[in-house]
């Protein structure tokens, strides 16, 4: 049965390919003929390189070269569509293997098997299923580590594991305890200047992030995001980055909590707004009605958690919103790789970071030793930036519309951490630093006050600053509880005040 099906492939045209993806598949095939079995080989690509396409091509070849059979293992219900299309597209003969699928008596009239792997591991535990002459296993996302059960069905066969980012979704759990080695793919800067990825003008709006904790998984919990994201200040900060940056766009907006995403719809809906918000709690047919009227409305909003990551492919993109922090450089990736699709109309993308991420992980197309980070995955993680560390590099800057109410006044030469130096190296007490900026707050008000009301008027106007002042303080002296933040604020607002209304007679 198998002759008729080769016959037929070797007269199917393949996809062109762009010459990295080429010198990806002479790459991997340079493996595959020098270690042809028991041989498990990782791939990384960035996400909108062709990832597909080029393990599709992959089984096309290693089926006319070796007359073995490719398995194909998928771990979303949306990769094994669109998948199977495209080794239909190149000829390839294949089946997928879904919850229907309890057994293959035509497995003869296949060369090539697309499978869940929660629905494989089933069938192969209940000995329903047994494949003949398979000699490559293609792992499509291969940094989820619900494949690795699998590998103990497939000890004699090549597996191939592919990825945008080689660093496993369980730290415990490395990839190299699992592939002998790792071959890297283009970078994304190189794709963008060639033409292949769109470029990501990416913003970023300093948020504290003390308030959220870590779960068992190494990233945030979603009860502290939601309470962190689902409070008036992020909402009211979310909404001004969108009408600053991204006004009109296609946008996408993730979250780390369906509450948020909610509130997120509805802040939006409030303000006149077109938006609609997706979870994995609606039905496959609300989920196509959804994604049909955000394909077909230019400036469609949508608002999700994190379940458009894989699978979704909306090139016509035009701004991610990142309304959440996160640990996992993947996700990360997966992200800000929604909008990377490039088309004759779209060169560029806006990427909206509110979670501290770019500071975290570097620009989505900065530099990435992968490499590295396959061999010490322990050592990358723990090189990462802290929250803390984080935040005491942020600068606040004064909005346009703040600086207007002080004409009077040269601002931006106050400077903490200078005055902190200054002034201990003068013999003063830590806490003539507070004083100092105090007295700083109160001519900048004062010089532009007419009366006590202007006065007491720009002390809530700044706000931001204040805070941004003390908190520059704490890191000098380096408490920086939350209590004591709270306790040092009060006070200096309560001081600043004072001193206000002395200067006006009261």
């Amino acid at each position: 049965m198998i002759k008729p099906l080769i016959e037929k492939l070797e007269k199917s045209e393949g996809k062109k390919l762009y010459d990295y993806q080429v010198d990806a598949i002479d790459s991997i095939f340079e493996r595959i003929r020098k270690f042809p079995t028991s041989y498990n080989l990782l791939f990384q690509l960035p996400t909108g390189g062709g990832k597909t396409v080029i393990f599709s091509e992959i089984a096309k070849r290693y089926i006319l070269e070796t007359r073995k059979k490719v398995l194909i293992l998928t771990h979303r219900v949306e990769l094994l569509g669109q998948t199977s299309r495209m080794l239909d597209d190149i000829g390839v003969s294949n089946k997928i293997i879904n919850s229907k699928v309890k057994d293959l008596p035509d497995e003869k009239e296949h060369l090539c098997f697309v499978a869940m792997v929660e629905t494989l591991n089933n069938r192969l535990n209940d000995e329903r299923i047994d494949f003949k002459d398979l000699g490559l296993i293609v792992i499509d996302e291969a940094h989820y580590n619900s494949f690795r059960k699998l590998f103990k069905f497939f000890e004699e066969q090549i597996i191939l594991g592919v990825t945008a980012t080689p660093l496993s979704s369980n730290i415990k759990l490395p990839l190299k305890d699992n592939y002998r080695e790792l071959i890297v793919g283009e970078s994304i800067k190189s794709l963008v200047s060639r033409g292949f990825l769109a470029k990501a003008n990416s913003y970023s709006y300093d948020v504290s992030l003390r308030s959220l904790k870590v779960g068992i998984n190494g990233d945030y919990t979603v009860s502290s995001s939601e309470r962190l994201y689902g409070n008036y200040f992020m909402q009211e900060k979310l909404l001004y980055a969108y009408e600053e940056k991204a006004k009109g766009t296609k946008t996408l907006i993730f979250n780390n909590g369906i509450n948020t995403s909610l509130q997120v719809f509805h802040l939006f809906k409030d303000a006149g707004y077109e938006i609609r918000h997706l979870d994995n709690t609606h039905s496959e047919k609300e989920r196509e009605d959804i994604l049909t009227w955000f394909h077909e409305k230019s400036d469609a909003i949508l608002t999700s958690v994190s379940i458009l990551t894989t699978g979704f492919d909306e090139p016509d993109v035009r701004t991610i919103i990142l309304n959440r922090a996160t640990k996992s450089l993947t996700l990360y990736h997966q992200m800000i790789g929604r909008g990377s699709r490039v088309l004759p109309s779209k060169k560029n993308f806006n990427v909206i970071d509110l979670g501290n991420n770019a500071r975290r992980f570097g620009l989505w197309d900065s530099h990435v030793d992968w490499q590295e980070i396959f061999k010490a995955p322990n050592a990358y993680i723990d090189g990462l930036y802290s929250d803390e560390e984080i935040e005491k590099e942020f600068v606040y800057e004064m909005p346009d519309d703040v600086k207007q109410l002080f004409p009077n006044t040269n601002l931006g030469e106050f400077n903490v951490k200078e005055t902190y130096v200054r002034l201990t190296r003068e013999g003063e007490r830590p806490r003539a630093v507070i004083d100092a900026c105090i007295d700083d707050h109160v001519k900048m008000i004062t010089d532009n006050s007419e009366e006590l009301w202007d006065g007491l008027e720009l002390i809530s106007i700044l706000e931001k600053d204040i805070e941004y002042r003390v908190k520059h303080y704490s890191y000098c002296i380096s408490k920086t509880t939350e209590s004591y933040l709270t306790w040092l604020q009060q006070e200096y607002r309560r001081k600043l005040e004072t001193k206000v209304r002395r200067h006006f007679g009261y």
